[in-house]
């Protein structure tokens, strides 16, 4: 299967509903007691048990509820576990994962003082899982780097590679920088040597690595303090005069969705040494201090992250194949979370108090994810995970989107103080086992074939060996070697004849020069055989050469056009990240109008409330209005009723007497006619006078007034009986305002209850109401008006009251009409009173107390 072409940091497809899952693996360890006699409340039942006891003290403060409770992991480590045991089980199955193209994720969770800091680095002789996991990831690699500048970082999130010559020069450029001024360090300790961390008898290496890769090792590390991202190997100049504070990072999505730290320096290692050099440069930077519970609390939370690149060897298994689109990235992330702590017991303050505030923010935002990711994958819901919430887990997304294994080991120091921090954790740790990440699958890198690095080390060494047999025939052209050659030949006798009957010399004469040929002819053929087979070797380098010639320019064409292809997306990228820029300006001025118009929205919202409001005012006044103009007018109607009915009356009267004087004339002229015809008939009888005592009594017949009694017997007044004397109780409110008229009339109400002010609980005892109301009639008196009505118990639980009668009580004198024409005998009469009943009017009730005017 074929990388990504840009290098980046692999992003699966969307995976089936099929896909196979893994739940995060949770790890629980133990740490020791500080002192042997201090109160123990967690006890290691099995492997993979462990049992809280609630303290002696918080069962006698909550009456002995808390019960005995059990939690179950992956595996518990106890206190005598060591740093080997605790990597073998949790690290070592990741770093292999990493070698495979596979990421992973492995951070310790607890409170704090539970010995996650040791956990995650160790001490000097007991290294943690961070110095054995850099161990054994270049303990399995080593053979096999690349040379340093080779992979080169592209600043967003992905990986290059640079031919011989560019990594070249890029190490040339590297040795010939001055060093930076460093930040003097305020801390005198001296750095620990990774030779004393980790035992050499306890290195271990990866067994299953591809040997036709090179690979190369680049480390990071960032702390997340106060929400905000900062590099702790970035090397700032250090300025005496006017120091900067460290400038924050922002995060970032890469092409494939994968996030990242912008701008975050990525340091290439070689060695278990360089790398473990690296991250205590950046331990040193990391803030720590001294609080109630721990004397080294860590106060933000820092990743380490290893990235492993690797790219394949070319088909001769010299060189890295340079095809961006064969290099894999994988990383791993070795994450030391800082402890959660109540502010309680480590009594912060300041910054300290803002720092625990932000900690406890952030895990409790991982605690929400969780719970999130856990609903969706349990109820088959789709809500949305609160990632953006906090750095921390914004950060580690793609992880639980199914980018790689996670694995989480819980730290728990089980003295009894930390019991309630401790019942947090472990609910979190059983709640985020349920949680299922889908399982990573096995990306091979490209389809060549397997053992190239294996076959050209051989080819070489078999090449060295033949050129080592052979050597001396293919150097006969040095003098030195072609005198050794002849040195190496039987010496000739001596040739000189001083006998003709010599018949020695010539035959031994003859016998060196026979060996010196055999040794010539024997050397020949040898060089014959050497030169044949240099020239078949000779001709396979040069069918090699021209082979690697056709290749090179076959590669030399598509890097060619791929370079074509790179610049063509360079300037797409570029038009895209301009027409981004000018989407996001038009995105702020629509979000700004936006705003505007929301504001405009509300203010006229505002405004029509108010209008609204006032509106409604005005209607409640206007209808007030209309109910006083309608009383208004119902009063003068009835006043000039009363002005018509006395005016006519005083004409009848008048008119009466007008008929009177005439009557009494015609009877004078009747009786002078008819006098000397009747002088002796008796006289006639007067005609009675029409008086305004007659009228009067006729009123009073109209009226509800009793009659005068006769003389001499004893007045009993009888009273007019109220409609208000019913079997009913009575509520009878008269107003302290209201004055005693003393007359003789007065409303007597059996069984009622007397109040000046009405009240929810008299009324809850009476079934009727009655409102004693006084006011200045049109004539000058005072009228009393009594207005009844039914007590009513409300839906709300309240008391109403719906008014149903009125009586008007009215003092009146009867000659006050015609005080002119009164006649003396009239001034001293008395006054009486004069009831008026009117017809019962239906109201509505208001909130259970309403009262009305008379219609």
């Amino acid at each position: 299967m074929l990388r990504n072409g840009k290098g980046r940091t692999p992003r699966p497809p969307k995976k089936a509903s099929n896909i196979e899952k893994d739940p995060v693996g949770v790890y629980c360890r133990i740490r020791p007691l500080g002192a042997e006699d201090e109160e123990c409340c967690v006890e290691m039942i099995s492997s993979s048990i462990i049992q809280l006891h609630a303290p002696d003290g918080l069962k006698a403060n909550r009456n002995g509820e808390y019960k005995e409770m059990q939690y179950s992991f992956k595996k518990v480590f106890g206190i005598n576990t060591t740093q080997k045991e605790l990597f073998e089980d949790i690290a070592r199955p990741l770093v292999k994962d990493l070698i495979h193209c596979k990421n992973g994720l492995l951070f310790t969770y607890g409170v704090t003082g539970s010995g996650k800091t040791f956990t995650m680095t160790g001490s000097p002789g007991e290294g943690g899982l961070l110095p054995r996991s850099l161990d054994m990831l270049f303990n399995s690699i080593g053979p096999s780097q690349a040379k340093r500048f080779v992979f080169k970082p592209d600043e967003k999130n992905g990986m290059e590679i640079q031919n011989q010559v560019e990594a070249l020069l890029e190490r040339q450029k590297r040795d010939s920088q001055p060093p930076v001024p460093k930040t003097p360090s305020s801390r005198q300790k001296a750095d620990p040597e990774f030779a004393d961390m980790i035992n050499p008898a306890e290195a271990c290496k990866s067994d299953s690595i591809d040997e036709d890769c090179c690979y190369s090792v680049f480390v990071s590390y960032i702390e997340i303090y106060n929400n905000y991202i900062y590099d702790l190997l970035e090397d700032a100049p250090f300025d005496p005069i006017r120091p900067k504070p460290p400038q924050s990072k922002i995060l970032r999505e890469d092409q494939n969705h994968n996030m990242y730290v912008a701008g975050c320096t990525e340091v290439e290692v070689k060695s278990t040494e360089e790398a473990f050099e690296v991250f205590w440069k950046g331990q040193k930077k990391r803030r720590i201090a001294n609080t109630q519970l721990n004397r080294e609390s860590s106060r933000s939370h820092s990743v380490f992250t290893v990235k492993l690149a690797q790219a394949p060897l070319d088909a001769d298994g010299d060189h890295i194949l340079q095809d961006k689109s064969q290099v894999n990235v994988s990383q791993l992330c070795l994450v030391d979370l800082a402890g959660s702590e109540r502010t309680s017991r480590t009594r912060a303050e300041g910054s300290r108090l803002r720092e625990a505030g932000n900690i406890n923010q952030s895990l409790m935002t991982l605690r929400t994810c969780m719970e999130v990711l856990r609903e969706n994958q349990m109820c088959g819901t789709n809500k949305m995970v609160p990632y953006r919430d906090s750095k921390v887990t914004h950060l580690f997304k793609n992880y639980f989107d199914g980018e790689g294994k996670v694995r989480m080991v819980v730290c728990v120091n089980p003295k009894a103080d930390d019991y309630e921090e401790t019942l947090l954790v472990m609910r979190f740790a059983e709640m985020t086992q349920e949680v299922e990440v889908a399982r990573p699958v096995d990306r091979p890198i490209c389809g060549l074939a397997a053992g190239r690095r294996h076959r050209n080390q051989a080819f070489r060494e078999e090449l060295s060996h033949r050129l080592q047999e052979r050597g001396a025939p293919s150097v006969a052209d040095d003098p030195a070697v072609l005198n050794q050659l002849i040195e190496s030949l039987p010496p000739l006798p001596c040739c000189e004849l001083v006998d003709p009957s010599d018949d020695q010399t010539l035959p031994r004469l003859i016998e060196v020069l026979e060996r010196r040929h055999q040794i010539r002819q024997k050397m020949t053929e040898e060089f014959n055989k050497t030169a044949i087979s240099i020239k078949s070797i000779l001709q396979q380098f040069d069918g090699d050469h021209s082979a690697k010639e056709n290749l090179l320019n076959d590669q030399r064409s598509k890097l060619s056009e791929k370079e074509r292809l790179l610049a063509n997306q360079r300037m797409e990228i570029e038009r895209l990240e301009k027409k981004s820029k000018t989407l996001e300006y038009k995105v702020d001025i629509l979000q700004k109008t936006t705003n505007m118009y929301e504001q405009d929205k509300r203010s006229l919202q505002q405004e029509l409330e108010t209008r609204e409001q006032r509106l409604q005012r005005e209607l409640a006044e206007k209808r007030r209005m209309e109910q006083r103009m309608q009383g208004a007018v119902t009063d003068a109607r009835l006043k000039w009723e009363k002005e018509c009915e006395r005016r006519v009356n005083a004409k009848q009267l008048e008119m009466q007497n007008k008929l009177w004087v005439k009557d009494e004339k015609l009877k004078q002229l009747k009786a002078i006619v008819t006098e000397s015809s009747g002088a002796g008939c008796a006289p006639p009888e007067k005609p009675e006078r029409p008086s305004r005592d007659r009228d009067r009594n006729a009123a009073q017949k109209r009226s509800a007034s009793p009659s005068a009694a006769p003389k001499g017997l004893p007045v009993h007044p009888m009273h007019r009986r109220s409609h208000s004397a019913g079997g009913e109780k009575w509520v009878d409110h008269k107003p302290a305002s209201n004055l005693d008229l003393g007359t003789v009339m007065q409303p007597i109400i059996p069984n009622a209850l007397k109040v000046s002010a009405p009240s929810e609980r008299a009324l809850s005892k009476c079934q009727m109401y009655v409102l004693r109301h006084q006011e200045l009639g049109s004539d000058g008196e005072i009228e009393t008006k009594l207005i009844k009505g039914n007590v009513f118990r409300t839906r709300a639980g309240g008391q109403a009251v719906q008014f149903n009668d009125i009586e008007t009580l009215r003092l009146e004198c009867p000659t006050a009409v015609s005080r002119k024409r009164r006649s003396g005998s009239d001034e001293g009469a008395a006054p009486v009173d004069n009831i008026e009943n009117r017809a019962p009017v239906p109201t509505a009730t208001n909130h259970g107390y309403q009262k009305r005017r008379k219609p």
